[in-house]
């Protein structure tokens, strides 16, 4: 009989240090910190990913700030508790507040609580950078600085999509719906769902003048085995936005609660080809904005990290 294949480790940040914290009742965030004394900074990944997304700029931030990558609820080795019943309605009912942004928003308040910072600065990407957005208008005396990659305000995202340009955004309204079909059809076939979006969002996925792949196989391979172990979670958390998400930003806008601390947006220019300005739409959320483009695809942590770090590091000399 031929020896056994040794397991292979899952993919690291390296020289960071892996924990399990407990943020909420029953729920667990899988957290890698690393870095120095320095001012602490955390960072939210997007969807269909983990925190591994950072990897690049985490190591470059660690030289002098301690850096906080967690998994979010619902994704990744973090808990992720079941969305319990709710009514059937789409947008305008309470659907999802188990995966709502704000929900999410207090476990990473609590995690950097729990690891001894009560101010920190928030980058996020994606799913992440709405989580990000959410704390800092829920906990204003916490986030320092906040920093959003590639994504729109809750509200304005489905204000811009409208008409055929909307066919981009299908996976929004497939996990918009009530529980049960949604969960069906992307169980049915997790990595070529998944994998779609790692593909189709990768400006250049293959190797570029040596380079090596933006999400290379180990990290795609993390990507899908965290993704195809998640779905009714993931699927949670984009029902949220569709739900319970609307009617805290509903609320936001109406009393003109906004962001007071600095605020950076990095986005590719999409806004053009969708018809709106990107730029403008986040003006009405932040007071302190400085809004760019980036020319690469939509993972751009890791298709141009040394761009996206050289961001968050200038946004932290910012003082509010």
């Amino acid at each position: 009989m031929p020896p056994a294949t040794p397991a292979t480790k899952p993919p690291t940040i390296p020289g960071f240090a892996y924990h399990r914290i407990p943020v909420a009742t029953d729920v667990s965030l899988n957290v890698a910190v690393g870095g120095s004394d320095g001012t602490p900074v955390v960072l939210l990944h997007g969807f269909p990913q983990t925190h591994l997304m950072w990897r690049h700029v985490a190591t470059d931030l660690a030289a002098d700030h301690t850096v906080i990558c967690p998994d979010l609820r619902g994704y990744g080795a973090s808990d992720k508790p079941a969305e319990p019943a709710e009514p059937t309605e789409l947008a305008g009912t309470n659907a999802g507040s188990t995966y709502s942004k704000r929900t999410m928003a207090a476990d990473i308040v609590a995690l950097a609580r729990a690891l001894g910072h009560e101010r920190f600065a928030l980058a996020g990407h994606d799913r992440g950078a709405l989580v990000a957005v959410r704390a800092g208008l829920d906990h204003p005396d916490a986030v320092t600085h906040l920093a959003s990659l590639d994504v729109l305000p809750t509200l304005d995202m489905w204000d811009v999509l409208h008409g055929t340009t909307a066919a981009v955004a299908f996976h929004l309204y497939l996990m918009a719906q009530p529980p049960g079909l949604p969960e069906q059809l992307i169980g049915a076939a997790p990595d070529a769902f998944f994998g779609h979006f790692l593909d189709q969002w990768t400006q250049n996925p293959q190797t570029r003048n040596g380079e090596t792949l933006a999400i290379p196989d180990d990290i795609r391979a993390a990507y899908l085995k965290a993704s195809r172990e998640a779905v009714p979670s993931i699927v949670a958390d984009y029902r949220a936005s569709a739900g319970i998400d609307v009617v805290h930003d509903l609320a936001d806008r109406e009393s003109g609660n906004r962001l007071r601390m600095p605020v950076t947006v990095l986005q590719q220019d999409w806004g053009a080809a969708l018809g709106f300005d990107a730029a403008a739409r986040w003006a009405a959320w932040a007071t302190d904005l400085r809004h760019s483009t980036v020319s690469c695809g939509h993972f751009m942590a890791e298709e141009a990290p040394a761009e996206v770090t050289k961001a968050v590091r200038d946004l932290l000399t910012r003082t509010g």
